[in-house]
């Protein structure tokens, strides 16, 4: 029998249980904080307490619950444990959907007219075209290609920016250090869907926000640590950017003092861009256990010299 412990500091797991135990009833599920957790094969995570997998002597596997991998690793001794994350082919659509939503909060000036409504006044917000939008997207993986791939479509135009060069339909792709600030220059809308390295780490700051046409906007919805907030409230307060949908914090939840609550042009939601079926989560986290047994190949597993 495998042990999985349900492993967070900030959320109860415990919703799982009975998913992973339909996927896989031989399963023994423990859910911190019981003890039973620190004698677990496999450690199914969010946002895992600190320094837990140093106290797991017979940890085999860290599994995310989620498609990121950062929360679950940053500051844990790993020993070289293998980390997985889970893939859902749902989420691309739900990432699009938001970051859609959030082209067309700005594009349309759904901000103004939100302004003008807590004001009682009736003012006309310019229309424009799609076409004199331009949307930057930072990170072309999974998600990022998904969306700069149906942007287009609406009449948009939409850049990208990757680590590498490559080819999108309808894209026109910046590459490298060398691409990012001129992708930034021609950017009014910048999605950031980035993973999290130790060189995308603080990336949204006032040197990118600087090299940003004024009146541009933002959509954070990579990573909370791809985002200096008091260079992003400066950036607003300057009015060099007019607005920002930011759905990813450095600390969740954000706390009630945080100015980001009450910043003018600032949209706040709670890490809700997109996630993953709970049902998948179960299915792929069992079906991991079963090729651990194995001493099969594991699904999804994480390049950690890459972070991703």
């Amino acid at each position: 029998m495998t042990t999985v412990a349900l492993l967070s500091r900030s959320a109860d797991l415990d919703f799982l249980r009975p998913l992973l135990l339909a996927a896989d009833p031989t399963l023994d599920i423990a859910t911190w904080p019981d003890p039973r957790c620190l004698d677990a094969e496999v450690a199914a995570c969010w946002q895992s307490p600190p320094d837990i997998y140093a106290r797991m002597p017979n940890l085999k596997l860290v599994h995310s619950i989620a498609a990121g991998v950062d929360n679950v690793v940053a500051g844990q001794d790993l020993r070289g444990l293998p980390v997985c994350r889970v893939v859902d082919p749902l989420l691309a659509d739900g990432m699009l959907q938001f970051v859609l939503w959030g082209v067309l909060h700005f594009h349309r000036k759904l901000d103004q007219a939100m302004a003008s409504q807590r004001q009682q006044q009736w003012k006309r917000p310019l229309q424009t075209p799609a076409s004199s939008c331009r949307v930057g997207l930072m990170g072309l993986g999974e998600l990022g290609g998904h969306i700069a791939s149906y942007l287009p479509s609406l009449g948009y135009a939409v850049s990208g920016w990757a680590r590498s060069a490559r080819e999108l339909p309808g894209v026109t792709v910046f590459s490298g250090e060398a691409g990012l600030q001129p992708f930034l220059a021609q950017t009014d809308v910048l999605v950031c869907l980035l993973p999290l390295t130790p060189e995308t780490r603080g990336i949204l700051n006032a040197r990118t926000f600087a090299a940003l046409p004024r009146g541009s906007t933002l959509i954070h919805c990579g990573r909370g640590e791809h985002l200096v907030e008091a260079d992003l409230l400066a950036a607003l307060d300057s009015g060099h950017l007019r607005g920002a949908v930011i759905d990813v914090f450095e600390q969740e939840p954000l706390p009630a003092d945080n100015p980001l609550w009450t910043a003018p042009g600032v949209v706040v939601t709670p890490h809700m861009a997109t996630m993953a079926a709970f049902d998948v989560v179960a299915s792929q986290i069992a079906r991991n256990v079963a090729q651990l047994r194995a001493g099969a190949p594991l699904f999804n597993q994480v390049d950690m010299a890459r972070g991703y």
